[in-house]
């Protein structure tokens, strides 16, 4: 691809440039406006200085990557409403047997709810339950989040609705969703109790506890832990069962006072709060078999995109209300992000640095080489880290994949693979390299007379040794 004119090459590296501080740093002090504003700056940019036309910036927007996460997004809402989070919170506490055990459970029920929920979700709702439990155990809270954020990330690379970075490769690679899975799990798996022994072999003295020592500070339930939910993702929730307990026990002070007067229409109103809660309980069970059925449709290789707006429309239909409440749940200005960010590198790579580039470092990239897949994991590795893992995605998914189909058919799905497995772990490398490590550290420093806060140099200490494993454990084990 020959190069763009030379004031078109600097316009749109500029353009680029301001996408990429502003989404690194959404709150930088000369522009504060945000990674969604920040991305949709970086795309009219390319606009005005004539990188891309109106149209060709339409065209870069990817409907069916928008329209996939904004299906995963509500069904994930409906399962939060589900209580489906909450009993996933209430196996880390079931039949505990200490605080290594505990490690293990958050990195394991995190990696797979990040599969199949997307890992922010996970990271957005599991975060109090995890630094209560630390708490409540009398337990240094640090190992115990990054064990929640680090899993998650992991965990995340396993499906292709795991995280917004593989949404894009499974679009744009024609992997199907069973592929996907099978190519990658195997290094999932191994990855994960690499993470949770390396965890335990760090911490191991901060997890040391005696038998029976407990936090006096922290109040909880009799179950063990307080399962109220500060974040507002579930309010709704706890308001529900908050308003069902006192409506039993308005239902208990009438039946006391109406069968001392005799009447007898009072089992008529114990008998509707009865259907009520069976009604509730079948909205759940309907809930679980439409996501289960998501699964299966996935699994047998539908189109993803339609699968998820189809089962986010069942969910709502089956709700039978208004579904505004849910659908204010959805990440609107993620989906904003994407608009802005496909937009911005489409007008990169129409400067020609992106090629030449590659064309620089496929030589010494040969996937059918260790040499040349080291070389391009630390490519990956890096440039997730400087620019984001979808951005990265975006950048060098295309360019593998054709460099690889040069060796073999078999050698692309590889590529494709390597690009979702190194681009996710990437983000455990600092705080900064993924946004479920900032959720875990926002939602943590948020809990009330809780609040914990993770910082820099202390995820970094177990994020570089963590990532660097990791990647190259699971390189060895892809499925091609």
């Amino acid at each position: 691809m020959a190069m763009a004119a030379y004031v078109k090459l600097i316009l749109g590296s500029v353009a680029f440039s301001i996408f990429w501080v502003l989404a690194v740093f959404p709150t930088v002090p000369l522009l504060p406006i945000g990674r969604a504003a920040g991305s949709l700056l970086g795309g009219i940019l390319m606009v005005i200085f004539q990188i891309l036309t109106v149209d060709q910036a339409y065209q870069a927007i990817d409907l069916s990557i928008l329209v996939l996460l904004f299906g995963t997004m509500v069904v994930s809402g409906y399962l939060e409403r589900a209580d489906a989070f909450k009993y996933l919170g209430k196996l880390l506490t079931w039949k505990s047997k200490g605080a290594k055990d505990l490690i293990c459970r958050i990195c394991l029920i995190s990696a797979i709810s990040s599969a199949l929920f997307t890992n922010d979700t996970s990271c957005m709702v599991l975060t109090e339950f995890v630094l209560k439990i630390a708490r409540q155990n009398n337990l240094p809270p640090q190992p115990f989040l990054l064990a929640l954020a680090s899993s998650a990330n992991i965990g995340s690379t396993a499906t292709p609705i795991g995280n917004p970075q593989n949404l894009v490769i499974a679009t744009q690679s024609g992997v199907s969703f069973g592929e996907f899975l099978i190519g990658i799990l195997p290094a999932t798996v191994l990855g994960l109790v690499c993470n949770a022994l390396l965890l335990i072999f760090m911490y191991g003295d901060l997890l040391s506890v005696k038998k029976g020592q407990q936090d006096s500070t922290v109040a909880f339930n009799g179950d063990g832990v307080d399962h109220q939910f500060s974040p507002a993702t579930m309010s709704h929730v706890e308001t529900t069962n908050v308003d069902s307990v006192h409506h039993h026990e308005s239902l208990r002070n009438r039946v006391n006072s109406k069968q001392a007067m005799g009447a007898a229409e009072v089992p008529l109103s114990l008998n509707g709060a009865y259907w009520d809660h069976r009604n509730q309980k079948l909205w759940k069970s309907c809930v679980y078999i439409v996501v289960v059925g998501m699964l299966v449709s996935l699994l047998m290789g539908f189109n993803m995109s339609g699968t998820a707006i189809t089962a986010a429309l069942a969910l709502m239909i089956l709700d039978f209300k208004d579904a505004v409440p849910c659908l204010e749940k959805v990440s609107y200005s993620l989906l904003i992000f994407f608009c802005g960010m496909f937009v911005t590198v489409q007008g990169f790579n129409k400067t020609g640095i992106p090629s030449a580039l590659w064309e620089l470092m496929e030589p010494y990239a040969k996937i059918d080489e260790i040499s040349g897949i080291v070389v391009l994991a630390l490519v990956i590795l890096v440039l997730s880290n400087l620019v984001s893992n979808v951005p990265t995605v975006l950048l060098l998914g295309a360019r593998m994949a054709a460099s690889a189909a040069l060796i073999s058919t078999a050698y692309e799905k590889k590529a494709w693979l390597i690009l979702a497995w190194v681009s996710t772990v990437a983000g455990n490398l600092s705080l900064l390299g993924s946004a479920a490590n900032l959720i875990v550290c926002e939602q943590a420093s948020r809990v009330p007379d809780l609040g914990y806060t993770l910082t820099f140099w202390n995820h970094l200490k177990f994020g570089v040794p963590s990532t660097l494993l990791v990647t190259a454990i699971g390189l060895l084990l892809l499925k091609s």
